[in-house]
């Protein structure tokens, strides 16, 4: 365990070896801002995620990732070569002294190198260790190499993503499935620790980001066939309605109901565009209560989007929010980056945090923990590590390796 004066954190004093790539570097985060002492270990010369970009002030550079920052913070970070065998002996001497290891290596490669749960229980009976791979421990595809967009296309979420007539796209630039499968990976390692304080057991955590991702299906698939008993398609007939509308400065979220919400949200909306002159009789006397969007002609689409277009362009996006709720209308503005940044509701809940970097001179701008609580609250405190930043306090600190011992490590390239 960690310094038991280190008590601040839910999670505290507790501590865990991050071994984890870009596909597990989340599960280290969360429980770093649970406070546990979350130790990352590079290989010597940094991780292959430090080489994730974009960077700051674009110069590409390994101790300037801003991927790297975003999901170290709350980390202290050592180097380990542990392919070597000084490097494995190393690595268990630090697992007597931790409650959980998380690794994202793949499958059979810490059992080859001595290093796999079984061998580390020995060390340390109580230990939880977690990994995290693209398929999991078993099954036909345990073997495969991945990238986020095979696992989105394989866990059937890609299939619902992109315009009818088009393939189906990815979604978003970053690598989301494995965000899925490293805030599953902390889930399980919370309740492994609940676990272990009743019964005193360590255990072993096997985590498929293909599982995560397939978990995320859209519910709308599953709901458009409790309704209608037909496969949601790609874009569907939605898209001539469409779902984003362009406005003054940007654009906007708007959507047309069916069924028993059709009324409800509809109605309002069309209210509204009377008001502003810009309702036609087509929309004006438009019979709701029959109005199916799987159903109804694409013509008679066409009609509703043509009064819809005229209203959200006459408008600004914090024109059209304020107007939405004033007749009761679902629209909701697409922020961009800089209109995040200066959100008064999240400035009001003090979402955003200053880490000093004092490498580069300067202090960033974070966003907060993931949840709020009255009681040892979560927090980020604490900036991404360099490369080796903290080797010195761990190894002479901490296991106790004389300076003479550290220098010929490092000359050797174990740490």
């Amino acid at each position: 365990m960690a310094e038991k004066e280190n008590v601040s954190g839910m999670l505290s004093p507790y501590r865990a070896l991050d071994l984890t790539d870009e596909k597990g570097l989340l599960c280290g985060k969360i429980l770093g801002d649970l406070g546990v002492d979350v130790i990352k270990i590079e290989k010597p010369g940094g991780d292959s995620a430090r080489n994730l970009g974009p960077y700051y002030h674009d110069e590409h550079d390994p101790e300037k990732s801003l991927f790297w920052f975003a999901f170290n913070t709350n980390k202290r970070g050592i180097t380990l070569d542990i392919e070597t065998l000084a490097g494995q002996e190393i690595f268990k001497k630090l697992a007597k002294t931790a409650d959980i290891v998380i690794e994202s290596f793949s499958p059979g490669y810490m059992k080859k190198l001595s290093l796999d749960y079984t061998a580390l229980e020995k060390v340390n009976p109580g230990i939880i260790f977690a990994s995290i791979t693209p398929f999991g421990q078993t099954g036909p595809y345990r073997d495969f190499k991945v990238s986020d967009i095979v696992i989105w296309a394989m866990g059937g979420y890609m299939y619902t993503v992109g315009d009818a007539d088009r393939p189906p796209v990815r979604i978003s630039h970053h690598p989301q499935t494995y965000l899925h499968g490293g805030s599953q990976a902390a889930q399980g390692v919370i309740l492994a620790l609940y676990h272990r304080e009743m019964t005193g057991e360590g255990q072993y955590i096997d985590v498929s980001i293909h599982d995560s991702a397939t978990r995320c299906t859209p519910e709308r698939v599953t709901a458009f066939w409790d309704f209608d008993k037909k496969v949601s398609h790609r874009g569907a007939r939605q898209a001539i309605l469409g779902r984003i509308w362009e406005c003054k400065d940007g654009y906007v979220y708007a959507m047309y109901w069916g069924g028993a919400s059709a009324k409800r949200w509809n109605i309002p909306l069309v209210k509204w565009m009377e008001s502003e002159g810009v309702a036609d009789d087509f929309i004006k006397e438009f019979d709701w209560d029959t109005f199916n969007m799987l159903q109804t002609p694409p013509e008679t689409l066409a009609k509703i989007a043509e009064p819809t277009r005229k209203l959200f362009l006459s408008h600004s996006k914090e024109e059209l929010l304020e107007l939405a709720l004033e007749h009761n209308a679902q629209v909701y503005p697409l922020s961009d980056t800089a209109e995040i940044a200066r959100n008064p509701q999240l400035a009001a809940r003090d979402y955003w945090v200053e880490l000093e970097h004092p490498e580069l001179g300067i202090a960033i701008t974070y966003p907060g923990p993931f949840a709020k609580s009255t009681e040892a609250p979560p927090e980020v405190s604490r900036r991404a590590p360099l490369i080796g930043e903290h080797n010195e306090e761990i190894y002479i600190g901490e296991l106790g390796i004389s300076e003479g011992k550290f220098m010929k490590l490092k000359r050797d390239g174990i740490i």
